[in-house]
């Protein structure tokens, strides 16, 4: 195989711009692996107070994930993430205001192979969040699992991520006064497994817990699609019914994460690597779906809303697939 070098008279900006990407991508795959052993190698240093002092903040603050995070608005507002958004480049588009005296739920689709749409538009204010929808804040959900690993369960708090379970969900959605947006990558792992350029199949039909949530707690329903958050990673073929695609889905049965074989390009060549393409994303933030406050809702009412939702994002889909590229006869695809 050839390989295609980066050119070495790059400007200052785009290496800033690869670093910050780097950044990331190891946050996502490396630092909480890293953690751990940071943790444990330090107990058997003479730095082993360290370890004993962060495990005692650990027990004390442990239900701090699940009561809205400790969200660090300087960290979100760093210089690093403006480079991480044109690397892509990311753009966050407005199609309806949002009243900040309500509570959303942000339906946001697709999943991608490492959510970047999601995390630069909702995570980060690099985008404009807090401009283009004044008076709300916004939290990305994230797999629990994630918030019992030392060290990175503070850093992604200081995010503004929290747990992707319903009590995190409805401890902010429950708040007088409204001003919150939960944004959630409905089709989750699972969907990661079928993320690869021109693909546009959404986890969906069965997918009816974030619109019961919803209803609960009489949060308004914004469905959110991120153009070309697919086109950012090739993945290895894996076909629904094949050997590769069985052991996916059983290990993501299993551990609650889903594991794409993934590559895309790397730091200072172009041919192969974890680093994903310089592709542009486009996040499209939807008109919201009134919801009444129903605790007791029927099936009935529920797959109504469900159905809703459904025809929602993909009217979404149809109104802006031609200004980002997405062939005429291209549709979504909803599983």
């Amino acid at each position: 195989m050839k390989i295609q070098f980066a050119p070495t008279n790059l400007p200052l900006s785009r290496r800033l711009q690869t670093a910050s990407v780097l950044q990331w991508v190891f946050s996502f795959l490396g630092l909480a692996p890293s953690c751990i052993m940071l943790f444990f190698v330090l107990m058997f240093t003479r730095f082993w107070l360290i370890s004993v002092l962060y495990a005692c903040w650990w027990f004390v603050d442990w239900e701090t994930p699940s009561k809205g995070g400790n969200r660090v608005h300087f960290l979100s507002n760093l210089r690093v993430w403006d480079y991480m958004r044109d690397y892509f480049p990311v753009k966050l588009v407005k199609t309806a205001d949002l009243d900040p005296r309500q509570n959303y739920i942000f339906g946001f689709h697709p999943h991608g192979i490492l959510v970047a749409g999601a995390f630069t538009n909702f995570c980060t204010y690099a985008t404009g969040f807090r401009k283009l929808f004044p008076g709300l804040d916004s939290f990305l959900l994230m797999l629990p699992l994630w918030f019992r690993v030392p060290f990175f369960r503070d850093y992604i708090m200081m995010a503004g991520l929290i747990p992707s379970d319903k009590g995190s969900a409805s401890y902010l959605l429950r708040r007088q006064g409204g001003g919150n947006a939960v944004v959630i990558a409905v089709g989750g792992a699972p969907e990661a497994l079928d993320a690869r350029p021109g693909a546009f199949t959404i986890l969906l039909a069965n997918k009816k817990g974030f619109v019961k949530l919803a209803m609960e707690h009489g949060a308004h329903l914004v469905p959110v699609f991120s153009f070309g958050e697919n086109e950012l990673f090739d993945q290895v073929e894996n076909p629904r019914g094949t050997w590769l695609r069985s052991i996916q889905d059983k290990l993501q049965s299993i551990m609650g994460i889903s594991l794409p074989l993934f590559h895309a390009r790397g730091v200072f060549q172009y041919s192969f690597g974890i680093m994903p393409y310089r592709k542009p994303i486009n996040t499209v933030v939807g008109r919201p779906i009134r919801v009444e406050k129903n605790e007791k809702a029927t099936v009935e009412e529920l797959d109504a809303l469900h159905q809703l939702y459904t025809e929602e994002l993909s009217q979404l889909f149809e109104e802006h697939k031609g200004k980002y590229g997405v062939p005429e006869d291209q549709h979504l695809s909803f599983v």
